[in-house]
This record gives structure tokens, C-alpha cells and sequence, in this order.
């Protein structure tokens, strides 16, 4: 299994490939779509790392994949100018998920 990286700048790219992580750059929402697609229709990738920003632009795609699919695991992480969470957004997300107010 391995990584693969949807980014929205050229800096996180640079810095998953000197890791040995490859991606693509994508700026639109059906650039993210394609490219969450063909991710998740190759077999070997095991995690999608996806750039913060790009979850707007395609929430309900990635909404369907966190709640339905068990491979690959998808996780947002934050560019260089940090998180754009919520400070609640991981108890937001379990109580979605399960329905349950913690």
C-alpha cells in the first residue's frame, strides 16, 4: 500500500515527493473529483492525503468517502498556512459519524 497526495500548491507536492509520496496539484472542484477518483480506483493506494483547503470544493465526495469506504483512508491535512478546522471539528466529525453528542 502506499500514499498519494492531492494538493493545492506546488510546496506541499515538493515536500510529500522529497518523502517518496506522489500526487498532483489541482485548483477546482473537478480537478479534486478526478483526481479523488482515479485515487480511489487504484488499488494499491492505501491513504489519500488530501490538502485542507481542496475539502471545500468537493465536500460531499469526501463526506461519502470518510462515512462508506474502508480503503483507502482519506485525511485532511493542513497546508503551510496551517489548519482551517474548527478547534471541534474532530468531536463535529464523531458525532456525524455515529450520531452520538459527546
Amino acid at each position: 500500500m502506499r500514499y498519494f497526495l492531492i494538493a493545492d500548491n506546488m510546496d506541499t507536492q515538493t515536500g510529500f515527493r522529497l518523502a517518496g509520496i506522489e500526487g498532483v496539484v489541482v485548483h477546482k472542484a473537478q480537478e479534486v473529483e478526478e483526481a479523488l477518483s482515479t485515487a480511489m480506483n487504484t488499488p494499491d493506494i492505501g491513504v489519500i492525503l488530501l490538502s485542507e483547503g481542496l475539502v471545500p470544493l468537493c465536500q460531499s465526495q469526501v463526506d461519502d468517502i470518510k462515512l462508506r469506504m474502508h480503503t483507502p483512508l482519506l485525511v485532511e491535512i493542513p497546508d503551510r498556512h496551517g489548519t482551517h478546522r474548527a478547534p471541534d471539528s474532530i468531536t463535529q466529525y464523531v458525532r456525524q459519524a455515529i450520531g452520538v453528542k459527546i
